[in-house]
């Protein structure tokens, strides 16, 4: 999930202490970074864009990679019909964790073999992944009813998900310049 990189678009609590064009820069190379990185021949890497004209003809990301418009509705809504359009055990992460490594997605994955769902917990009560084993299953009351962006977007969202649920690595995301 990736908004493309525009002043006062994208990272606007981090542009409130460092300044929007800086926030921006910063999600831009942390966003490249993060699929350099992850580009691996064992997963496929869908960038599901928002907006969505503008992001499915970004030159930011790289041309070899699939791009699917985010489409309307709040994150929840987004996150659904991005995991619903998948055929298998699919992730959805944030672009703005700087440390996901290989080893962090493969071993959701492997914890998918066992579970029916995933959530990777963020120190504030976010989450920077959820994942599904069967996404075409998934509830209609998929992401229903969460606070986003509060201390509860994760034990909200776990009420939601098909059962079990497995929590894999606790990982950061940057909101603030504190975070960074």
């Amino acid at each position: 999930m990736v908004k493309e990189p525009r002043p006062g678009r994208v990272k606007t609590r981090l542009g409130r202490d460092i300044g929007l064009t800086t926030a921006a820069w910063w999600f831009r190379h942390q966003t490249c970074r993060l699929i350099r990185r992850l580009d691996d021949p064992r997963w496929q890497i869908i960038l599901a864009v928002s907006p969505d004209r503008e992001g499915l003809q970004s030159r930011i990301w790289p041309e070899h990679i699939t791009r699917l418009p985010q489409g309307p509705g709040n994150l929840g809504e987004r996150m659904a019909r991005m995991l619903r359009s998948t055929p298998g055990p699919t992730l959805v992460i944030g672009a703005d964790i700087p440390a996901i490594t290989n080893a962090h997605i493969s071993e959701a994955f492997k914890a998918l073999n066992r579970n029916a769902s995933i959530l990777g917990p963020a120190p504030d009560g976010g989450y920077w992944l959820v994942g599904l084993k069967h996404p075409a299953r998934a509830p209609r009351t998929l992401f229903q009813d969460v606070r986003w962006s509060t201390e509860h977007a994760l034990e909200d969202s776990a009420k939601t998900l098909p059962k079990p649920t497995a929590l894999t690595t606790t990982l950061q995301d940057v909101d603030t310049a504190k975070d960074l």
